[in-house]
């Protein structure tokens, strides 16, 4: 068995009596100088250790997030109506979606960019509009001339005025003309406005008579409106309460349309029925409110392929011509992003850890890019984007987890004036290449380490210094006393 005497014997601490010790001022003064030295250099040391480090590499992308991108976006367009605005995306691999409406809401919006009502719904066509194919006979004019001055005093008059908008130059409204008029004629002869007066179709010259298709937010040709007596109110804002006609422009398409319109309204309560909306349409397929202001906010999202690809707002029509002189595609961007949206609370823990982090994932949100017309018109608004991806990671227990993927992205803006109708184009370009970045955090061995480093090398440090002043100020005692030594 072994004594405690021979453990005794490798004791690495062996203890000096205290009698044996001397204390001494300038002991005291290093002890407190060491103590106070070794707080700090802790304190330094577990911050270093509370902190996160971050190394970071620009590697081939390898994303796992499959071969589609998604693009959040929420615009505003104060001079483009709903009625007409596409969303169209398309890329070099001949990726070509027009007219995009599954993902994409629409609200109508006035001057000051605030919503005037509920959602605009675009209704889909179902199929191609029918033409009449008689030619222009000049002779035949059945609808009324309508202007400045006379289009509120029949609007009032009759429970039911249709009214054709066109432009002379337009080619669609030269298509329409002879079946409009030969339909205003026919519905005229049924519908007398004297001894019936339930309906009355109409027509306005967009040419001459400018500020009345403003003030009707008249951007395509030819734009059929359907006002009921009574419920075309305006108010400051210039909003209207109507219905834009969409069916066949054939003749005896406009004509069955109309006697659609006419058939639930008697003839004793027409102004009755008219003013309180009382009425049921057959005919709903073809016709639709009509935009309650001239702008337009596009929200929503859409997937495009990750090559290089456009995201393209326009004036679409299969039966409209635009007046591009006339088009204004200034727009305010209030959101745009790539990827996946992160959460307000994911982004600010992964801003906490790493700050720099996030600041060009919106560059664009709340810029606005105004057309003033300096540059002349048909002014097309493109945007260059080149998108980057990065993708966060934190190492735990000697492993890798993906904390946070996003697309941030540069961008460069200018005005273009092109031939083809104006419109806002977003050019986008992943590049392939990615960032990653890595949180490198520190092992608790390697702080407890350096802790006792610490500890003992002050320790050391500090016995070293009261060593050297000790047999500093012995050495004086004897000078002074005049012994040899």
């Amino acid at each position: 068995m072994i004594s405690s005497s021979k453990i005794k014997s490798v004791d690495f601490y062996r203890k000096i009596p205290r009698d044996l010790t001397e204390a001494s001022l300038s002991g005291a003064g290093l002890s407190i100088i060491a103590a106070l030295s070794m707080l700090f250099l802790f304190g330094m040391e577990l911050n270093n250790y509370l902190t996160v480090t971050t190394s970071t590499a620009v590697i081939v992308d390898k994303s796992t997030d499959g071969d589609f991108l998604r693009i959040d976006f929420n615009m505003s367009f104060p001079s483009l109506s709903c009625e007409f605005a596409s969303i169209d995306v398309s890329d070099v691999l001949g990726t070509n979606r027009l007219n995009i409406t599954k993902t994409i809401r629409k609200f109508s919006i006035g001057p000051d960019l605030r919503p005037t009502g509920s959602e605009f719904h675009s209704m889909p066509v179902t199929h191609s509009l029918k033409h009449g194919e008689e030619a222009d006979d000049d002779s035949v004019e059945g609808s009324h001339v309508l202007t400045a001055n006379n289009f509120d005093s029949y609007s009032h008059e009759y429970p039911i005025l249709v009214v054709n908008f066109y432009a002379p130059w337009c080619y669609w409204s030269k298509r329409l003309k002879p079946s409009w008029e030969k339909a205003a004629k026919t519905i005229r002869e049924r519908y007398d406005p004297e001894m019936d007066g339930r309906i009355l179709l109409a027509k306005v010259d967009c040419t001459e008579e400018v500020e009345l298709c403003r003030r009707h937010h008249i951007q395509a040709y030819p734009s059929i409106r359907i006002f009921r007596k009574g419920s075309d109110v305006r108010d400051d804002h210039g909003h209207h309460d109507h219905e834009s006609y969409y069916g066949d422009r054939d003749t005896d398409g406009l004509v069955k349309a109309m006697e659609e319109l006419v058939a639930p309204i008697p003839l004793e309560e027409s102004h009755k029925l008219a003013l309180d909306g009382k009425h049921k349409n057959t005919a709903e397929n073809v016709k639709r409110p009509a935009p309650k202001a001239g702008g337009c906010r596009i929200e929503g999202y859409v997937r495009v392929k990750k090559v290089p690809g456009n995201l393209i707002i326009s004036a679409r029509s299969g039966a409209h011509s635009f007046d591009t002189s006339e088009m204004n595609m200034s727009h305010i961007i209030s959101h745009l992003s790539f990827g996946r949206k992160m959460s307000p609370k994911v982004m600010s823990d992964v801003q906490r850890l790493i700050p720099y982090l996030g600041g060009s994932h919106d560059r664009l949100n709340g810029r606005s890019f105004i057309n003033h017309r300096e540059v002349g018109a048909n002014v097309t608004i493109e945007h260059y984007l080149q998108i980057v991806k990065t993708e966060v990671i934190t190492r735990r227990y000697s492993r890798e987890h993906s904390l946070l993927e996003e697309y941030e992205y540069t961008a460069h803006s200018s005005l273009v004036q092109s031939i083809y109708i104006p419109a806002a184009k977003f050019h986008f370009e992943l590049s392939p290449m990615q960032v990653v970045i890595t949180e490198d955090p520190k092992s608790f061995s390697h702080f407890i380490t350096n802790v006792c480093a610490i500890i003992g090398g002050v320790f050391t440090v500090a016995g070293i210094t009261d060593a050297i002043l000790h047999n500093t100020m012995r050495l004086m005692k004897k000078v002074e006393i005049g012994k040899n030594f």
